[in-house]
């Protein structure tokens, strides 16, 4: 049923062109009070000067744009019109207005941008700054934009916007907008005040992610730990993902060496990553761990199937992709290190056209490694292009794609503990003694799309497709394989080894389809997400084992050719797994600081395996529901108080000795935790939690294998 269903929805064939133009300096930096500066009051008591706070960030769910006689009018659309609090300079051409203690929540972009909206008007932008800040950037072609700020019960924090050419004559009263009367509006007699703000565009404090709901959400507004490794990190500590994941916490690398692929283990259980809300099934993100176009990693803890389906219950490392930039971009870095390291790394971004609908971003990387050991080095190469394209103000497609091509001689697996750590009567194993032979070629292909379209200011919808293919075969040009230890003889300096020829294919499909809703129910705000999930993953495996002659440890003689095939060692595999989830969210707002979030998610796979060499075929399937129940307490903004309980779901597959199916393995998690910003650049998160997994398979004490 399902391979009919992936027939019939899955779209193949994407070109990708990038051109790169050539790139500028982008100047950022304190803004400075002087004579240039000029200022505009706040809001005349009775409207906006006298207001509170609220008691949690303002979100701002929408940005319009209407034509008016003289200019525009720039409307941020609150919940039921909340009340901002603007504090605006003027800096040259562009008026620039901070608010504070808000945050963008649109349905697509993390921003707002419009080239051109109006006659001498070049530019308007809404922009989320460090903490809880929106910045309004209103650019004129040839002065200063006149701007008159209204109060609307209804829509929001209205700007009425006019060019320098056709401003209102001074002593005239400006018209309100959109037919509105009654609205506090800033006379030319009232008292003026000058705020000089410096503030950093960036910083390690990141405000929102929108892989834990599907949507852009405030990270204190989600009832779980989450954290959040951004670029700014990434590129101070020039880290790779093994590095970077240093910083998180519940998170290690098991993995045997950091020239293999990761793996990841959260909270205890072994996991995969994801890629921008997609399941890596192949693991192929993590091979050579670099990070080249990757902008950020997200760390979300505990049980995440309402997300991606079968997933473990510790939680899940997702990667975020660089994504094309408005203004030219160039970076350009290389480095030099010992034991014969060298890399290089390219980041070109910037537009393709003058308006700046399609825009491009480029980033590749060279990496040539070695080691203190003997025969050991690596070699990546990656490549990672986007492209994007705004149709309209409300639809946009990206275009984007990743190829990794990483090549590991003789990974080491390290060394006996006889004549390393315990001595040995033959002496010291020497440090950069490798008992390893062999290449392993690893090749990881990844292309996709995002289509994001919002149907008006409350329904949008976003599509989504992702293949991957990933390649490894433990053999090099010259069919040689690879060599690995496995037991160290009685006279401690002979090393028995075993010859490895492997060769593995594997291909992985996402598609994902989401429609995003806001409504209210008389007081009480939602957020409603429906989805569906489509996964189709197939992959071949074969490989045979060899006998070789085993290795002096004081004298070793490398690249002795292999023997025989080891009896029963010889495998043909292939399987093919199909995956369907539907999903329904609910994040509700019952007052500004109590936050609810209920979803599900109902999963239903089918696997097939067939072993050649046996000429057998097995086939089995099966569903799984996944609830998430998260309610969040801001008894004041800068502190979150939460809970959560959340399932997860791992398949299966196979039999007990009763000829049974196994079910599903289940994760239940109940979580309870505090978040707290503690200035506009620390955060921190405090929680307590327990996870619990039921038909986990063991062995059968009355029919051990082997015995």
């Amino acid at each position: 049923m399902l391979n009919h269903l992936w027939r019939s929805v899955l779209m193949a064939g994407v070109v990708l062109c990038l051109v790169a133009p050539p790139a500028v300096a982008e100047e950022t930096g304190n803004e400075a009070k002087g004579e240039n500066a000029k200022s505009h009051a706040p809001l005349n008591k009775g409207g906006w000067g006298d207001r509170q706070l609220a008691q949690s960030p303002i979100q701002v769910t929408g940005v319009r744009l209407n034509p008016t006689e003289t200019g525009i009018e720039v409307i941020l659309e609150t919940p039921q019109g909340k009340a901002l609090q603007p504090r605006a300079i003027a800096l040259g051409k562009s008026y620039i207005a901070n608010i504070p203690d808000a945050v963008l929540a649109l349905p697509q972009n993390q921003e707002f941008r419009q080239d051109n909206p109006a006659s001498g008007i070049t530019r308007v932008s809404v922009t989320q700054t460090a903490g809880n800040n929106i910045r309004v950037t209103v650019t004129g072609a040839t002065g200063l934009p006149a701007i008159q700020l209204y109060d609307s019960p209804t829509e929001g924090l209205i700007f009425g916007v006019a060019s320098a050419a056709s401003s209102t004559p001074q002593g005239q009263k400006p018209q309100a907008p959109s037919g509105e009367t009654d609205k506090p509006v800033v006379g030319e007699d009232e008292e003026k005040e000058i705020v000089v703000t410096g503030e950093q565009e960036t910083g390690y404090n990141v405000p929102n992610t929108s892989t834990a709901t599907r949507t852009n959400t405030p990270l204190r507004e989600i009832p779980q730990s989450i954290q959040v490794i951004p670029q700014e990190v990434l590129r101070d500590q020039r880290a790779d993902l093994t590095s970077a994941l240093l910083n998180a916490p519940s998170v290690r690398n098991s993995a045997p060496t950091n020239f293999d692929s990761l793996r990841l283990q959260v909270r205890g259980f072994f996991t995969p990553v994801t890629v921008n809300g997609f399941k890596d099934s192949l693991n192929s993100s993590t091979i050579g761990s670099d990070l080249t176009g990757y902008d950020r990693i997200e760390v979300l803890l505990g049980p995440n199937s309402i997300l991606f389906g079968s997933s473990a219950p510790g939680g899940t490392v997702n990667l975020v992709t660089k994504q094309p930039l408005r203004d030219p971009y160039y970076f350009v870095e290389a480095t030099i290190g010992n034991f014969d390291f060298y890399r290089g790394e390219v980041d070109l971004s910037g537009p393709l056209d003058e308006s700046k609908n399609v825009l491009y971003r480029l980033n590749a990387s060279y990496r040539d490694q070695g080691l203190f050991t003997d025969l050991t080095n690596t070699t990546s190469l990656v490549i990672a292009p986007a492209v994007s394209f705004a149709f309209t103000e409300n639809t946009k497609l990206t275009l984007e794609g990743r190829y990794a091509d990483v090549k590991f001689d003789s990974i080491t697996f390290g060394l006996p503990l006889i004549g390393t750590i315990d001595s040995n009567p033959n002496g010291e194993i020497p440090r950069d003694r490798n008992v390893n032979e062999g290449t392993l070629d690893a090749e990881s292909s990844r292309i996709g799309y995002t289509l994001e379209h919002k149907f008006n200011q409350n329904w949008s919808l976003r599509n989504a497709f992702q293949y991957t293919r990933y390649f490894s075969a433990y053999f090099g040009d010259d069919g040689k394989g690879g060599t690995f230890p496995t037991a160290l003889l009685p006279d401690n300096r002979t090393l028995e080894r075993i010859y490895l020829n492997e060769r593995s294919e594997q291909s992985d499909y996402r598609l994902s389809t989401d429609v995003i809703g806001n409504f209210a129910t008389g007081s009480i705000q939602h957020q409603l997400l429906f989805g569906l999930d489509l996964g189709r993953v197939t992959g071949e495996f074969s490989g045979q084992n060899r006998e070789i002659a085993p290795l002096d440890l004081f004298d070793p003689i490398y690249g002795q050719p292999p023997g025989a095939v080891i009896p029963g060692s010889e495998y043909d595999n292939k399987n093919e797994t199909e995956e369907l989830g539907l999903i329904v969210q609910d994040r509700v707002t019952i007052t500004d600081n109590l936050k609810l979030l209920l979803g599900g998610r109902f999963d239903i796979f089918e696997q097939t395996d067939t072993d050649s060499i046996a000429d057998t075929e097995t086939n089995q399937s099966g569903d799984a529901f996944s609830p998430r129940l998260g309610i969040l307490y801001q008894p004041i903004p800068p502190i979150s108080l939460y809970a959560n309980y959340s399932r997860s779901f791992e398949p299966s597959i196979g039999q007990s000795f009763d000829g049974s199916e196994f079910e599903p393995t289940r994760g239940t998690q109940f979580e309870i935790g505090v978040k707290a910003d503690l200035n506009d650049r620390l955060s921190t998160t405090l929680a307590w939690y327990n996870i619990s997994q039921s038909n986990v398979t063991t062995e059968d004490p009355d029919n051990i294998v082997g015995l």
